[in-house]
């Protein structure tokens, strides 16, 4: 007798499952967590109380909306808060963009570095992930453009790149933009975009403001310490968003959620320690990780991407194993095609100190 039993979507069983860095390190030894680009300065103290506060009126709906979010991102960037919408990390914001434009036989283009999270949502809607090289780890125009077909629906540009940290200047976005078919969106993730100090860097917000194919996403999880309240949001076009808006979840963002990421956002002094605690340490950690002899990719986030040499014993698993037993996790990137390579976010001074000496003694040889 054959079993029966549901199955899903054809191409579903096809999608790779999106793994996050590690928390633990071994047994015995205090843990660093430097695999996931969170801030060492955690969120604002506001945003702490704020969400305490929040909590008093649990049994309500929250804001379907979420006005006042969407407010303070305006008044912070100088936006059109009708033009903004907010989600469950920019990650929900990735997968609406998604659902909205893409279906079966539609194809979708990122970069061969790019994030886990794109191929995820195109195949989720049964479109094709189609990939475009990258030239020394960054993305390039010209790979993108020629890669278009009459079927794509959707660019995914990351800049600054996870797990790369490097980045377009912007009079390449424009170029990108320029040479794209009025009928294909241009999604602008600038989840690292506070930490980048480069006077040839922008964000996406002005030609997300002017242009009607393109959307920039942002996130709470990284600067502003709200990975654990999942806070993204993204600003696009009217008719965009009014795509978008009919696909949402009506109450998608958290009453207390809402509530501290208006005070995290509104906390001008917090996020600008935490820029300048990553501006400090990118220099000096670059420097003392590629001292001993790892290549390091140039950065323009709040991590490093590491080369470690890749002979025997030299592999940047047999570092992450010995890393690991010193209390300080990394994340290995496999599932991005750089085997040999290990992303290090920017922590604490003590976390900092930690890695490095990991590094030096493990490429020394030492255990």
């Amino acid at each position: 007798m054959t079993s029966r039993r549901p199955g899903p979507r054809p191409g579903l069983l096809d999608i790779a499952p999106y793994v996050p860095g590690r928390s633990k390190a071994a047994p015995g030894v205090k843990l660093h967590k430097l695999s996931s680009n969170e801030t060492p300065l955690g969120p604002s103290p506001a945003a702490i109380a704020a969400y305490r506060d929040a909590s008093g009126s649990l049994e309500l709906y929250p804001d379907g909306g979420a006005t006042a979010l969407r407010e303070a991102i305006g008044a912070t960037h100088g936006i059109n808060p009708d033009r903004i919408v907010c989600g469950s990390g920019s990650d929900e914001i990735l997968h609406l963009i998604a659902n909205a434009y893409i279906g079966p036989g539609d194809e979708a283009i990122y970069t061969e570095h790019g994030f886990l999270v794109y191929p995820i949502v195109i195949r989720s809607m049964g479109g094709t992930p189609v990939v475009a090289p990258e030239v020394d780890l960054t993305a390039n125009v010209d790979a993108i453009l020629a890669r278009l077909t009459a079927r794509t629906r959707v660019v995914f540009l990351a800049n600054p790149n996870n797990p790369t940290g490097t980045y377009l200047p912007f009079s390449e976005i424009r170029r990108l933009h320029a040479n794209l078919p009025p009928d294909v969106v241009l999604v602008l993730d600038a989840a690292y975009a506070e930490y980048v100090r480069r006077n040839d860097y922008e964000s996406g917000i002005e030609l997300a403001g002017s242009a009607d194919n393109v959307i920039m996403t942002r996130t709470f999880s990284k600067i502003y310490g709200l990975a654990g309240l999942r806070i993204g949001w993204g600003y696009g076009s009217a008719h965009i968003l009014d795509v978008i808006h009919r696909v949402r979840g009506p109450f998608n963002v958290s009453g207390p959620s809402i509530a501290a990421g208006v005070a995290a956002i509104l906390d001008r002094g917090h996020t600008e320690r935490a820029v300048a605690h990553n501006e400090a340490w990118l220099a000096r950690m670059t420097a003392g990780l590629t001292a001993p002899g790892p290549k390091g990719t140039p950065r323009g986030a709040n991590f490093i991407l590491v080369h470690l040499p890749g002979e025997k014993g030299r592999t940047a698993a047999d570092a992450d194993a010995f890393l690991v037993s010193r209390g300080v996790v990394v994340r290995r990137i496999e599932a991005y095609g750089l085997p040999n390579a290990l992303r290090v976010t920017i922590g604490s001074a003590e976390a900092n100190a930690a890695v490095v000496a990991g590094f030096r003694d493990f490429l020394a040889g030492s255990r």
